[in-house]
């Protein structure tokens, strides 16, 4: 089936011309003379993408952007404005009202066809992000985000940076320069207190971001953060950070909610810490060290060191060593060395003390 552009430009030439490279294309063309057009149009047949003018009659490009953004069902539809001149300001203005690109007129063939293609990939990838957890959300939308603007594609070619294993990646205390994105490995993130023992309050696998919570507080790492085993990470500037959610409002929803289950988690860890027995805590320790391999909780091996399981569960590497002996003996686990396997998740899951 043929993806719909709408046209909306009160040049008749310059619409004549797109209208032909577009059906040349092989995309199906809706015309519209001018803004007041154009709204009905999109309105009745809810195009995949609009190309809009902004100095029309009747009614602008941003009259139009305006009453389709205030419209349920044509608020998702990627917007690319078509302009003679593009200051930043006028390109800032258009983007804070919901503007997806511009394209300045005379533009070439080729570059109004790939801003359309990438719209229209774009727009598929965030109906499949919708429906995916938060912390994945946040990640396919930055994703889908990286060829908007100037801004995201300096993001999307970020600076790759490897660590070793047990490398401190920053310290509690450190003013934030970065925001991390894990590109593979995995990354502990841990408080420590006067007495030099270390709590671990997250571990962060591939995709997943970290050290963000300093950038939006604008205040210094609250927690250190090292490489469990050979990892490389995205670094994203603060700078860059702040203004990809300022201006996506898709991306700053998407952080609301990790925050918010950021601050679930850390509730229910803390209501662990203060009441559960130190075997509930192993349990639940493995469990979340599971979750952060392949197939963790399949049957399959996962490293489990017990200085890390220590800092997780809160507690002496010797009770860990004893609760794990327990469990093993009960075949709750197996253990290979330093390797550990689930056998009974739900029983582990699921222990009365």
């Amino acid at each position: 089936m043929k993806q719909t552009i709408l046209v909306i430009e009160d040049n008749n030439d310059v619409r004549d011309n797109i209208v032909e490279i577009l059906e040349l294309s092989g995309y199906k063309v809706i015309e519209a003379e001018n803004g007041k057009v154009g709204v009905q149009k999109a309105q009745a047949e809810l195009p995949d993408l609009i190309l809009c003018d902004i100095m029309m009659p009747v009614m602008d490009g941003y009259g139009v952007l305006y009453i389709l953004g205030k419209n349920k069902e044509t608020s998702n539809i990627p917007f690319i404005f078509l302009t003679a001149k593009a200051d930043a300001k006028e390109v800032r203005e258009g983007m804070i009202k919901g503007a997806d690109d511009y394209i300045t007129k005379p533009f070439e063939e080729l570059e109004l066809l790939q801003a359309i293609e990438v719209r229209m990939e774009r727009k598929s990838k965030l109906a499949e992000a919708q429906s995916q957890e938060p912390i994945q959300q946040l990640n396919s939308l930055i994703d889908l985000s990286a060829d908007i603007s100037a801004l995201d594609k300096e993001i999307a070619n970020s600076k790759v940076q490897s660590y070793s294993k047990k490398e401190t990646i920053y310290h509690e205390g450190n003013n934030p320069i970065y925001v991390y994105q894990v590109q593979h490995g995995k990354v502990k993130q841990f408080k420590s207190n006067l007495d030099g023992k270390d709590l671990i309050t997250n571990i962060a696998g591939p995709g997943e971001f970290f050290g963000y919570t300093a950038v939006l507080r604008d205040t210094v790492y609250e927690e250190s953060a090292m490489a469990m085993e050979d990892t490389s990470c995205k670094l994203i500037s603060k700078e860059d950070f702040i203004k990809l959610i300022s201006v996506n409002p898709s991306v700053s929803g998407a952080m609301v909610k990790l925050l918010a289950n950021r601050v679930t988690e850390d509730q229910d860890e803390l209501l662990s810490l203060a009441y559960n027995s130190v075997r509930k805590r192993v349990a639940n320790g493995l469990l979340k060290l599971a979750e952060n391999y392949d197939k963790g909780l399949e049957g399959g091996y996962f490293p489990a060191y017990r200085e890390d399981l220590a800092n997780i569960v809160g507690t002496a590497s010797e009770s860990v060593i004893r609760v794990l002996a327990e469990f093993k003996e009960d075949k709750l686990i197996k253990i290979e060395g330093r390797q550990i396997s689930i056998l009974d998740a739900d029983k582990l899951a699921h222990l009365p003390y």
